[in-house]
């Protein structure tokens, strides 16, 4: 099981992989950097435990050891036993949560990957907002969305708040990058999906109408600009979600939300 060891100096080196969550200059889960994943929370972690991404270190207070213990009984690793205010000054922060895991990212999975067994799939271009893109994940895992890709100028998923926002989702459903939109649709095409474009243009098709695909891919673009003219111009099809006159759209993660409820309405 998990070794407890105290932690009494925040200068410890045994928990470098911790320290200054909050610097952008030298965070650990910079992909450029040491490129590790961290799980905040109690329920981030046990999802952490339980996917593809073990972890090979914790930190905590004694209150979340004692909660995690079960989930740790089968897990060599340490456990980083601090009191709160070590905690924070290891980190930069005071969390809240009250305990952090840390594990190396595994090697990328391929598109073809990630679509061989899926039927709903979201693809995000432009999508640069960690808390979206986190939210994106966790309405994918309630909803029964089955892969999240990542066209151009996306945030990275594995940025702690992401991780943090999804709820640790971003570790359990699958994603992959599908670069040089609109080209790489031609995966999704050459996989059996049906391609549609999420639009707020009120002469699109509503979604209700358009999901017509045993397999669909959902296009969905960043806030504001939304999908570039090129990606929604090699789409099957274009599609609005009914709102509101006078409202010009919707929250990304919101509207992909809305876009899975759809889905499995229509199935």
């Amino acid at each position: 099981m998990a070794e407890v060891i105290d932690i009494e100096d925040p200068g410890d080196p045994r928990v470098a992989d911790f320290r200054d969550l909050n610097n952008a200059d030298r965070r650990p889960d910079l992909p450029g950097g040491k490129g590790l994943v961290i799980a905040e929370g109690v329920v981030v972690v046990q999802r952490m435990l339980a996917s593809r991404f073990p972890p090979f270190a914790l930190l905590g207070v004694g209150k979340r050891y004692e909660q995690l213990a079960e989930d740790l009984a089968d897990v060599p690793v340490p456990y980083y036993r601090a009191t709160a205010d070590v905690m924070a000054e290891v980190v930069g922060f005071h969390l809240n949560r009250g305990v952090l895991a840390a594990a190396h990212r595994p090697p990328e999975l391929t598109a073809d990957a990630v679509l061989a067994d899926a039927r709903t799939v979201a693809v995000l271009e432009g999508v640069n907002d960690h808390e979206n893109i986190g939210s994106i994940f966790r309405n994918a895992a309630g909803l029964g969305a089955d892969a999240v890709l990542f066209g151009d100028r996306c945030s990275d998923p594995l940025y702690r708040r992401s991780v943090r926002v999804s709820m640790g989702h971003v570790l359990r459903v699958p994603f992959a990058n599908l670069p040089d939109l609109p080209g790489g649709l031609n995966v999704l095409r050459d996989n059996g999906f049906q391609i549609i474009a999420l639009t707020p243009d009120p002469e699109a098709d509503t979604l209700a109408a358009a999901m017509t695909g045993d397999k669909v891919a959902l296009l969905l673009g960043a806030e504001g600009p939304g999908l570039t003219a090129a990606t929604m111009a090699a789409s099957d099809i274009r599609a609005r979600i009914p709102m509101t006159p006078g409202t010009d759209s919707l929250n990304v993660a919101t509207a992909a939300a809305m876009a899975f409820y759809e889905r499995v309405r229509t199935r």
